[in-house]
């Protein structure tokens, strides 16, 4: 629930992305106003109205996880192809000849790929947190799969007789959460090259 939505959307999203700051004109202005309809709500508020919508499971949670993602992958892969679109290089390659196909795969995803790889690496402690809220709500996980968000629905019972019990799925979200966000920053600290 927390990697498969965010690899989703980073295929998904990234594609897009790159297509909408690569071709620009009308198809990047329809793409990235496509987009910007899903920034009018909460990813909360939008992840519960889709799992709500499409009943509730594993696999409609990680579509609903993924269709909240989408927009914002798209966003920072449009952000970066833009960026290097106009670049020296790559106007030296389309004076060379080469095509649309091979300059964005062999120019455009090289540079594009580092921000879309950490920003993505962000998301999956999002995304932890977003399944773990919609399975205590219902929508996510039902038994017997086991789920951290399930167990504290099931233990808010007991919260004033053993805290400590529900203490630890709450631990264990809070931990990986933080892992997956200094992993993010390690990625970002690692991709982070300049030129001196």
């Amino acid at each position: 629930m927390g990697v498969g939505p965010v690899i989703f959307a980073g295929l998904v999203g990234g594609s897009l992305g790159v297509l909408a700051g690569y071709a620009g004109g009308w198809m990047g202005t329809l793409v990235m106003r496509t987009t910007d309809v899903f920034y009018a709500f909460p990813s909360v508020l939008l992840a519960v109205a889709i799992s709500g919508a499409m009943g509730g499971g594993m696999l409609n949670g990680m579509i609903a996880l993924a269709l909240v993602f989408i927009p914002a992958v798209c966003r920072v892969a449009e952000t970066a192809t833009t960026q290097v679109r106009n670049l020296d290089f790559v106007e030296s390659a389309r004076a060379t000849g080469a095509g649309h196909l091979m300059i964005v795969r062999h120019h455009l995803l090289g540079n594009v790929l580092a921000p879309v790889l950490v920003y993505a690496s962000s998301l999956v402690s999002v995304s932890i947190l977003l399944a773990s809220g919609l399975s205590f709500l219902g929508f996510g996980v039902h038994p017997p799969i086991p789920d951290w968000g399930l167990m504290l629905s099931t233990l808010r019972q007991a919260i004033y007789v053993q805290p400590w019990v529900c203490a630890v799925p709450g631990a264990a979200i809070f931990v990986t959460s933080m892992c997956f966000n200094l992993v993010s920053d390690g990625l970002r600290s690692a991709m982070d090259v300049r030129l001196k």
